[in-house]
C-alpha cells in the first residue's frame, strides 16, 4: 500500500489542483500520470461532468446514450429479452445471452453475467418483475436510451460497439467511462466531445443559472484533472 501510496502522491504532484486545463493540454497531462503510475491492467478513463440541474425534478433530469467514435475498451456482455424472429435477430447480431421468462428465473435466482440488457417492448412485462435487481444495478431497460426496441441488432452492435448510458446523479453530477488509459490521446479527446456535446445538447429548458459547471477527467488510479470548459461553451452558443 506504501508503494500505491507514493504511487499516486508522484502521478498528483504533476496536476495543479487549482488550474482548469484547456481539453487537450488536460488529457497530455492524464497521459502523463498514466505513465507515472505503472500498472498492471489498462485502467479506465473517466469523466464527471458537474450540471446546474436539480435531477430530483423530472423536468430537470439530464439522461441519455452516446455511440462513442472510438469505443470504451472493454468487453460488454449483452442480454436480450426477446421472442421469435427478435430472439433470432438477437442471437445473430452477438448477443451474450437471448431468452424470455427462462432469462427472467435465471435472474432471480442470481445470474448477473452482463453488462447491458436490452428489451422488446412486449417483453417488459417480464423484464419488469426484475426491476428490484436490474434498477439498482442500472440495468433496466430504457425506450430513452435506446434498450427498449424492436430493433434489437442495432441495439446490440451500439451496446458492443461503445455505446454509454448516463444521467445526472442526485448532486447534477454525470459520471461516464470514456475509453482505456492505453488509448491515443486524440481518440480519448473525440470519445469526450462525443459525449460533452450530447450533454450540452440535453439541456433542459429549466434549468436556471450556468448549466456546465465543472468537469474534471480521471484514470481508475489517477488524480483528478479540472477542464476549463471556455472551448465547450464556445461550441455551444
Amino acid at each position: 500500500m506504501a508503494t500505491n501510496g507514493k504511487k499516486f502522491r508522484a502521478s498528483s504532484e504533476l496536476v495543479d489542483r487549482n488550474k482548469r486545463y484547456p481539453v487537450a493540454e488536460g488529457f497530455a497531462l492524464l497521459k502523463k500520470t498514466v505513465e507515472s503510475r505503472a500498472t498492471k491492467y489498462d485502467q479506465t478513463v473517466d469523466v464527471a461532468i458537474n450540471l446546474g440541474v436539480d435531477p430530483k425534478h423530472a423536468d430537470q433530469m439530464v439522461r441519455g446514450a452516446v455511440v462513442l467514435p472510438h469505443g470504451t475498451g472493454a468487453t460488454v456482455r449483452v442480454a436480450v429479452f426477446a421472442k421469435g424472429e427478435r430472439a433470432t435477430e438477437a442471437a445473430n447480431a452477438g448477443a451474450d445471452i437471448v431468452g424470455a421468462e427462462d432469462l427472467q428465473k435465471r435472474i432471480e435466482e442470481g445470474f448477473l453475467d452482463f453488462d447491458t440488457v436490452i428489451a422488446t417492448p412486449d417483453m417488459m412485462g417480464v423484464v419488469g418483475r426484475l426491476g428490484k435487481v436490474l434498477g439498482p444495478r442500472g440495468l433496466m431497460p430504457n425506450p430513452k436510451v435506446g434498450t427498449v426496441t424492436m430493433d434489437v441488432a442495432k441495439a446490440i452492435r451500439d451496446s458492443k460497439g461503445g455505446k454509454v448510458d448516463f444521467r445526472a446523479e442526485k448532486a447534477g453530477i454525470v459520471h461516464a467511462k470514456m475509453g482505456k488509459a492505453s488509448f491515443e490521446t486524440a481518440k480519448l479527446e473525440a470519445n469526450f466531445n462525443a459525449l460533452v456535446d450530447l450533454v450540452m445538447k440535453l439541456k433542459p429548458a429549466t434549468a436556471k443559472g450556468v448549466y456546465l459547471q465543472g468537469i474534471a477527467i480521471s484514470t481508475t488510479m489517477g488524480p483528478g484533472i479540472k477542464l476549463d470548459t471556455t472551448e465547450i461553451l464556445a461550441r455551444h452558443r
